[in-house]
């Protein structure tokens, strides 16, 4: 499983800041999605600003209705495909 968020925060320009349980942080431009259909809410800046962790579903969100998947945004922070990942989780686990 891939790590969960444990941490997120809004930056300027559209970036956001996070921080994982295994200790992978970073930060990712999201400037490219404004505008663009059910992100057009943050067209208003204030709304942007209010991004938070779902609980229920790990997700990056910023209402119901806004939400990002928090492996996608994982994989973006390691630079890697889930392929990758997968099988370099799977190497790891066989070497134990």
């Amino acid at each position: 499983m891939i790590s969960n968020p444990v941490k997120v925060k809004a930056l300027d320009d559209y970036k956001i800041q996070l921080a994982f349980e295994d200790g992978i942080k970073g930060e990712i431009d999201l400037s490219y999605l404004k505008g663009k259909g059910i992100f057009k809410a943050w067209d208003n800046y204030s709304t942007f600003k209010k991004v938070y962790i779902d609980e229920e579903t790990k997700s990056i969100a910023w209402s119901r209705e806004i939400e990002i998947d928090s492996n996608k945004l994982y994989l973006e922070l390691i630079g890697k495909t889930f392929e990758q990942w997968k099988q370099e989780n799977l190497e790891y686990a066989s070497d134990k």
